[in-house]
């Protein structure tokens, strides 16, 4: 509906500013148009209303003027009517006119009035016109608790409630509401329970909101406590009470309880099937959440932006190309391309799919770019080892004023980490905290702590971790903790391992990467130390899963698994493809195993990785010349890493594998990134597009590097070594290809 102003022949308009002044004019400046008052009031009422729904506000303010002076209530439902059709300017030429003609004292018009402005995140004169206000009641307050609350004023907001006299639970329900949205859950669960103290019985929105504080917290044994006072309130069959128990039980990470709930509620509407989704993301069980979209659409439910969110995300989780392709096409028949939050996922979708093109392609057809978007497109380009790229589309940002917020820098670290831009990624970092005035998260603590420990500085690291302003968790050890690994640091590994295992006792990735650090020194005895802690502490280590999507069907490989039914086809497969390897020049890592076992078993071990299984099966049917994508639950080793490049050159292929931690893309013998344990980086030189110029950190023993420069417009480059010392392909982790073109002579 579009904005209009009121024509200036039905009344003299006071200008807007005056609004709060103490002058008054009188009756007499008015002039007022002739209308029949045969109709009752309540007819009159039920007139305006319906005008009004329908957006005519001006047709109904010049039809029953006259009546709306008689009974001046009637200005609410004008008043009113200007929220939805975003009416800002008639609302206060409507305010103008309750001031001059002397009903402003009105506190149920002045009320209408608060609520106008407060709608409109005018809070100023909200603020004004509460001051002014000669009679106020709690509804008075209650509108100026929500529009501190909606402005971010949260101390107003306590001033106010605690100056009021009296309350109703829809006061009550502000605060707590307003409480858990700012993240001060135990505030609004303390609060919560002095309403039960004082005698206010909650109704649907209170149990609501201290139900989201509930989940925001984990807190499940408060959420039970509150369980059990909705059902003896008799709110457990409530639609919007039901939803919120069972969110709440599945933030607390009790699955089982929250899909029960939704299954005993009576009207399992979209908000519930939406609820069940959202909570099976959240605990990781993606392949429920396709499941039940089909049931969901199967019962005659059509899918909104907040089903669509959860099914993408879904898809990027198990990495699903084709069945993110047909969500998609249902985005775009259900008229939701549109909508930020579903396209900010398809980007990312297709980022962790391993398909770069096609959200390079989602991102440029969306019109309307916020910064969640811009994100997302940094953040897969930096998964993808772009780094250049991601850096020159937040430059692209910034030249369209658009201001980047904390996720956009996380992104930002996240490359320049992955790229080895140390200098790069602080001066980000530098840049977050003072041009943009953003405070720094954990989140943003660790890629930091990453940047450092993979260009080596692990003093440096430790030093961020021990002086930052938030807490440390184990994660941002078990990073530094990694970089002890690659770097063999092993006295501050030491360290760094006690602090991991006194946060977290019962992560096995701790141990694991501690078993890492001992069997790679030969220190056998001390791996058998490591893993009987585990035994005796009940820690099971996560097993290495892969897998690959074939045909629009997804197969599962486990490290060593021999449950596939083609596992004898594979396993022939992929001895011919490893005899075929070490003829290139191929030798198996076998420092890698984290056994004491002879060199025959440590091979065999090797060979049978969960990634080296997708692959070989992916290589026997997917048509021959289209890219494989393999997906691993954890970091590829060092050992898989040299044997894909390997596959790529002898296969001719594009082979593309998703960690734990980032992209690996292999073409042709050559990899976009180095694995970590190598501590070297591949990365497009600045100043450069060509795909095929690169610069390497390469280790050789534990001190010295040497700094390659390697240039391959044609796949027949120059090389410029700079150090000293020879070494062999198994050393850096090289192909042949690689070895030939860093090593001509």
């Amino acid at each position: 509906m579009a904005r209009f102003l009121l024509p200036r022949t039905t009344f003299y308009c006071v200008p807007v500013p005056a609004i709060f002044e103490n002058s008054k004019s009188s009756f007499s400046s008015i002039s007022f148009k002739t209308h029949s008052q045969n109709d009752s009031f309540s007819d009159t009422k039920q007139q305006i209303t319906t005008l009004c729904s329908k957006g005519h506000i001006k047709k109904a303010f010049e039809s029953f003027l006259c009546d709306i002076w008689t009974e001046p209530r009637l200005f609410s439902i004008l008043i009113q009517s200007c929220i939805p059709t975003n009416s800002v300017s008639l609302g206060k030429q409507l305010h103008s006119l309750i001031f001059t003609s002397g009903c402003s004292s009105d506190k149920f018009i002045s009320n209408h009035l608060l609520n106008f402005y407060s709608k409109f995140g005018e809070l100023n004169n909200a603020v004004k016109l509460f001051d002014r206000m000669p009679r106020r009641n709690y509804m008075s307050c209650n509108i100026m608790i929500k529009a501190y609350l909606e402005m971010g004023n949260i101390e107003n907001a306590k001033n106010l409630f605690d100056e009021m006299t009296e309350r109703n639970v829809a006061t009550w329900n502000a605060m707590v509401t307003g409480l858990v949205k700012f993240g001060l859950n135990e505030e609004a669960l303390l609060l919560f329970s002095r309403m039960n103290v004082l005698g206010f019985v909650p109704d649907e929105y209170s149990f609501g909101s201290v139900l989201r504080g509930c989940a925001h917290l984990r807190a499940l044994f408060v959420g039970e406590q509150v369980h059990a006072y909705v059902a003896k309130c008799g709110f457990e069959f409530n639609s919007v009470v039901g939803c919120s128990l069972a969110h709440m039980y599945m933030k607390a990470g009790s699955l089982c309880n929250g899909e029960r709930i939704i299954k005993w509620m009576p009207n399992c509407n979209l908000v519930a099937w939406n609820t069940l989704m959202a909570g099976k993301a959240q605990n990781r069980c993606f392949e429920g959440v396709l499941d039940h979209y089909c049931m969901m659409k199967m019962a005659g439910y059509r899918p909104d932006k907040i089903t669509f969110v959860s099914v993408i995300s879904s898809c990027s989780e198990l990495a699903t190309l084709c069945q993110g392709k047909q969500i998609h096409a249902e985005v775009i028949k259900a008229g939701a391309s549109s909508v930020v939050s579903v396209i900010s996922s398809l980007v990312s979708m297709y980022s962790k799919c391993g398909s770069l093109q096609d959200s390079i392609k989602a991102f440029l057809e969306c019109e309307e770019r916020d910064v969640v978007i811009w994100s997302s497109m940094i953040a897969a380009y930096g998964f993808h080892g772009q780094c250049e790229k991601a850096i020159k589309l937040f430059n692209d940002k910034e030249k369209e004023n658009m201001a980047g917020n904390e996720v956009t820098f996380l992104s930002l670290l996240y490359a320049c980490s992955h790229s080895g831009l140390k200098d790069k990624g602080l001066d980000f970092f530098d840049m977050m905290v003072e041009k943009y005035g953003l405070k720094a998260r954990l989140e943003h603590y660790t890629c930091v702590v990453d940047l450092l420990g993979r260009s080596g500085c692990l003093e440096e690291a430790e030093t961020m971790i021990r002086s930052m302003p938030v807490s440390a968790d184990a994660i941002i050890w078990k990073t530094l903790l990694s970089a002890c690994k690659i770097h063999k640091n092993e006295e501050m590994a030491r360290r760094v391992a006690e602090e991991v295992l006194r946060i977290d006792p019962q992560d096995p990735a701790s141990y694991v990467l501690i078993a890492g650090i001992h069997a790679s020194a030969k220190r056998w005895q001390n791996v058998s130390e490591v893993r009987r802690a585990m035994k005796d502490k009940m820690v099971k280590k996560e097993p290495g899963v892969s897998w690959v999507e074939v045909k629009n069907q997804v197969h599962q490989f486990h490290t060593g698994d021999k449950s596939h039914p083609k596992f004898v086809e594979i396993n022939q497969y992929l001895e011919e493809l490893t005899s075929e390897m070490k003829m290139q020049g191929y030798v198996p890592d076998i420092s890698s195993v984290l056994h004491d076992m002879d060199n025959e078993e440590k091979e065999y071990n090797l060979t049978h990785h969960s990634e080296k299984l997708a692959i070989a099966f992916a290589l026997m049917t997917i048509p021959k010349g289209e890219p494989i994508r393999v997906m691993k639950n954890m970091r590829v080793c060092s050992d898989c890493h040299v044997a894909i490049k390997y596959i790529s050159e002898i296969k001719n292929l594009e082979i593309i594998v998703r960690d734990s931690s980032r992209f690996h893309h292999f073409k042709n013998g050559l990899s976009g990134f180095v694995p970590p344990n190598l501590g070297s980086y591949y990365l497009p030189l600045s100043g450069h597009d060509h795909p095929d110029i690169y610069k390497t950190w390469i280790p050789v023993g534990n001190d010295r590097k040497i700094r390659c420069i390697v240039s391959i417009p044609s796949m027949k480059g120059t090389c410029m070594v700079i150090g000293d010392g020879i070494f062999t392909p198994a050393i850096s982790g090289m192909s042949s290809l690689e070895t030939n073109l860093l090593f001509p002579f």
